[in-house]
This record gives C-alpha cells, sequence and structure tokens, in this order.
C-alpha cells in the first residue's frame, strides 16, 4: 500500500477546511486519454487506492498504462474504542488524502476506450466519493 518513506512529524492536525472548495491542481489530465474524476469532495485512505488499483489492473488484464495521480501522505490517528478523554492522542490508524472535486484520481492509456471505461468504473466503486470517467477531446 501507498505510504511515506519518512515524514517530519508522525502525527498531524486534521485539515477539516480542506473540505471547502475545488481542485485547481490537479484537474485536467496530465498522462493517459481517460481518466477518472472526482465529483465531490472525500477523504480517501491507502486502501482505497490500493482497492481501486487492483481492481483497474484485473479488469485490464494487466495491459495499457496506469497513473494514480493521488498520494496518501496524511497520517489519520484515532484513539481506542470507550477511551476516557485525556492521555494525549491517538495512535496511527491509516495514511490517508483529501481529494476535492475536480482533481483527477486515475489516469490510463495504451488501451481501448472500451476496456478503459469499464476498468474505470469498477475503481469509482471501490472509492468513497462520486466519480465521472472523462476523456482527453484529441488523442
Amino acid at each position: 500500500m501507498l505510504e511515506p518513506k519518512k515524514v517530519k512529524h508522525r502525527k498531524h492536525q486534521r485539515r477539516r477546511g480542506a473540505f471547502k472548495g475545488k481542485a485547481y491542481r490537479g484537474s485536467t489530465l496530465a498522462n493517459g486519454f481517460i481518466g477518472l474524476k472526482a465529483v465531490t469532495t472525500s477523504e480517501i485512505t491507502a486502501r482505497q487506492i490500493e482497492a481501486a488499483r487492483r481492481a483497474m489492473t484485473r479488469s485490464v488484464q494487466r495491459g495499457g498504462k496506469i497513473w494514480i495521480r493521488i498520494f496518501p501522505d496524511t497520517p489519520v490517528s484515532k484513539k481506542a474504542a470507550e477511551v476516557p478523554m485525556g492521555s494525549g492522542k491517538g495512535n496511527l490508524e491509516y495514511w490517508g488524502v483529501i481529494v476535492k472535486k475536480g482533481a483527477i484520481l486515475f489516469e490510463m492509456d495504451g488501451i481501448s476506450e472500451e476496456v478503459a471505461r469499464e476498468a474505470l468504473r469498477l475503481a469509482s466503486h471501490k472509492l468513497p466519493m462520486k466519480c465521472k470517467i472523462v476523456t482527453r477531446i484529441s488523442r
């Protein structure tokens, strides 16, 4: 699964204000001819990204090229169930990334459009947000 090799601080504060607005950077296709674009804002975990990647790879039978445009670099901590208030911050639970609406999540190239659309559709079912499939105007 995706996670940073090294981080400056082991525990971060939550970026609750980051759920507002839309993505300006990373909102257009850069590498492939077809991609998966976020329609709503959500936090995605490393496990969800890996599940979507596996669904796409299996669907295209290891053909073509896939780019993952997001990286889970934010540590999310959580306290255990029924632990009283106080006694510090909880332990690291998972790595996540906040994806704003309009951001490109995955891109594909080197396969037919029908196969790519089916693969991206399967990947979108693994993610906790609404997504749409976008294509480049000229190929």
